[in-house]
């Protein structure tokens, strides 16, 4: 029996190769086959795949424009920094529609992937260092159904990277009903400082007589004195996950993701 794989055309196995490719992009990468396991299933040589590639891409490409869109829109402070979750609505202000999959696929073609606000994937900052102060009650429970505005808010901080390659710290306050981010700072370092600026921000934006609930993980910064008796002088109520719990502040954790 002919095996219907091998009488495939080089041209047909170099594209079931790339579309495998970024059907795989959402899977962990130890999840992915690598592109010599696929190009050894599918019995085509390395060689031969990269060359049919080239020609795919430059052989009347009706996606010549868009591209150069893409890496235009794709660009900040000269280094590629946007996702396809931020690039989509640009390229359609500027006229262009098309499918996830399809934008996802073209920015893999031009290497156009984001710089900045990715997390570090190897020793990742954490802000637990155990109990250091008083730990809040979990009045949440993973119960993330607030609908109106000021009921309940999200806080966290993040190791980020920039778009000239450096690290550093996001503080970032998020209304649960709203999805809105109601306060953002930047920091080099997850120190106090750093903390009360998005606390003071806050301030800035709570409208009077709300008393939300101020919802974090159980980082240090959230047990200390200082920004216990700040939030209480806003008329916060104090919130908590429980200890090595990522879920417990899950809209946090989506909003860092989205980046």
């Amino acid at each position: 029996m002919v095996d219907p794989v091998r009488t495939l055309k080089a041209k047909e196995k170099t594209i079931i190769v790339d579309q495998i490719r970024v059907d795989q992009q959402n899977l962990p990468k130890k999840e992915r086959y690598g592109i010599g396991e696929l190009l050894k299933t599918i019995d085509l040589k390395r060689p031969t795949y990269y060359d049919e590639r080239k020609r795919i891409i430059n052989k009347n490409d009706k996606y010549a424009d868009v591209k150069v869109v893409i890496k235009e829109k794709g660009k900040w402070r000269g280094s590629y920094t946007y996702g396809y979750r931020r690039i989509m609505p640009l390229l359609e202000k500027a006229g262009y529609h098309m499918a996830e999959a399809t934008l996802r696929r073209l920015m893999n073609e031009l290497g156009v992937q984001p710089a900045m606000y990715n997390r570090r994937k190897n020793n990742h900052y954490s802000s637990y260092k155990g109990t250091v102060g008083k730990v809040a009650d979990n009045l949440l429970n993973q119960t993330f159904d607030a609908t109106s505005p000021f009921t309940v808010l999200h806080t966290d901080v993040s190791q980020v990277r920039l778009g000239d390659s450096t690290w550093a710290y996001m503080s970032v306050i998020l209304d649960q009903a709203t999805k809105e981010v109601l306060a953002a700072s930047v920091s080099q370092s997850p120190n106090k400082l750093l903390i009360m600026d998005t606390l003071n921000q806050l301030e800035d934006n709570l409208p009077n007589n709300f008393s939300p609930i101020i919802h974090s993980d159980q980082g240090w910064h959230y047990q200390l004195e200082y920004y216990r008796e700040k939030i209480n002088s806003l008329g916060l109520i104090q919130s908590m996950s429980r200890k090595g719990n990522c879920l417990d502040n899950a809209p946090n954790g989506k909003l860092f993701l989205s980046f």
